[in-house]
């Protein structure tokens, strides 16, 4: 896998984890003791931070949980280690003497006259230069005939090899050393033969089911070796191991695909944003993955295609008909607010910027849930989420819980707390 693979990788479930933050970059940045253009170098890909310390920081300030920094960490470790190597200095070769070939080659130059003359070659006008020019061809070929007998001395293996050849060559009655050698030669090579042949018998029925039409022995081999092989498009080399928010491919689109056939509403549309960062994280609530985060790993992956869990939720005329009749003293009101809220829709979820989130229609907050003894399971059950907003209207008697709604769609919004 390349580096970049890698490094987008890592970037996505940073990404992931800064849009359901709701921080800036700039934000982010003074609460992780760093830039803001260096953390948005780490969510774009571009840049892999060098120490795992600055990626820490960056996840809790965030608020991810502890599943979420493992999963940052390997994550980290990867990209880390994928980076492109700084390239290295050309490793000297040293050239070790070959013993067999002789002293080596004298470099070409001017005859060293002292030498000539143990040679033999004369000073004289006529035929000294003319010498001196022919004695250096002389000095080079003398190492060519010490670099010659190695090739003698090479070439002397050969007889010995010939020797068996001649042994093999005796006529043999099938006594003796020789004959029995031959004798275990063919048992070996018989033995041979039955092994390849039973290996070739066992494989043949795992060729494909349309071997054996009648459901027989081959058939059953062949699916027991499609089993082995995953070809759902998640666990293939065409995905990414965690597939976050921000992602834009044929994995996510199998992704929304996925979850459309649960039941739920959501666009098919490839990208990995905040409504199918939503409708993930409702999924792995309902399936009962934790934590809860929204990322796709493997955990997610297998559940999408095993879990029988169905995201079927109500309609907004059945969410508004039921807030009508559990809140029958602001039944107009208690609808303006939940419509403020979720848009009505009962798997709302949204995350707050300190790591917590509300969950459903009246979009119960983490702090709330601990209070009424609920869990974000509970929370998305429309029926539970209006009894218990109804319980928290009744403590004052108000929708100060939800004070931005109550401002916004009520005409005379309730006091603050």
């Amino acid at each position: 896998m390349s580096s970049c693979t890698e490094s987008e990788r890592f970037a996505a479930c940073l990404r992931s984890l800064k849009e359901r933050s709701g921080l800036s970059y700039a934000a982010l940045a003074a609460k992780a003791g760093a830039s803001g253009s260096s953390v948005h170098r780490y969510c774009s890909g571009t840049s892999v931070p060098h120490d795992y310390g600055t990626v820490h920081r960056l996840a809790v300030a965030c608020g991810a949980a502890p599943e979420e920094l493992r999963t940052l960490h390997k994550l980290w470790a990867l990209a880390d280690a994928a980076r492109e190597p700084e390239a290295e200095p050309p490793e000297r070769v040293v050239v070790q003497p070959d013993p067999l070939a002789g002293p080596p080659e004298p470099v070409a130059g001017p005859p060293d006259p002292a030498d000539l003359g143990d040679l033999g070659v004369g000073h004289g006008a006529d035929g000294g230069a003319a010498d001196m020019a022919a004695a250096p061809a002389d000095v080079r070929r003398e190492p060519a005939d010490v670099r010659r007998e190695p090739a003698d001395v090479r070439r002397e293996p050969a007889d010995v090899r010939r020797e068996p050849s001649d042994v093999r060559r005796e006529p043999s009655d099938g006594s003796g050393a020789v004959g029995w050698r031959r004798r275990r030669i063919h048992v070996g090579v018989a033995v041979g033969l039955v092994l390849l042949l039973g290996g070739l018998a066992l494989t043949l029925p795992s060729q494909g089911p349309d071997e054996d039409s009648d459901g027989g022995g081959g058939g059953a081999a062949s699916a027991e070796v499609l089993q082995k092989t995953d070809h759902r498009l998640l666990f293939t080399p065409a995905c990414r191991e965690v597939v976050a928010m921000g992602q834009h491919d044929a994995c996510v689109r199998e992704i929304q695909e996925l979850l459309k056939d649960k039941g739920t509403v959501i666009g098919v549309d490839s990208d990995f944003g905040p409504e199918t960062l939503r409708r993930v994280t409702a999924f792995q609530v309902y399936a009962g993955i934790e934590p809860a985060n929204g990322v796709v790993g493997d955990a997610t992956k297998k559940a999408l295609y095993e879990s029988q869990v169905r995201l079927n939720a109500w309609s907004k005329d059945k969410v508004r008909r039921h807030i009508r009749a559990v809140f029958t003293e602001a039944p107009d009101r208690a609808i303006a607010i939940a419509d403020c809220q979720s848009f009505l829709d009962p798997l709302h979820i949204l995350p707050n910027t300190n790591g917590t989130r509300n969950w459903g229609l009246f979009q119960i907050s983490d702090a709330r849930l601990r209070e009424l003894g609920g869990t974000p399971r509970k929370a998305l059950d429309p029926e539970w989420n209006i009894l218990a907003a109804k319980r928290l209207w009744s403590q004052d008697r108000d929708f100060s819980d939800w004070p931005h709604c109550d401002r916004a769609f009520s005409p005379t919004p309730s006091a603050s707390p």
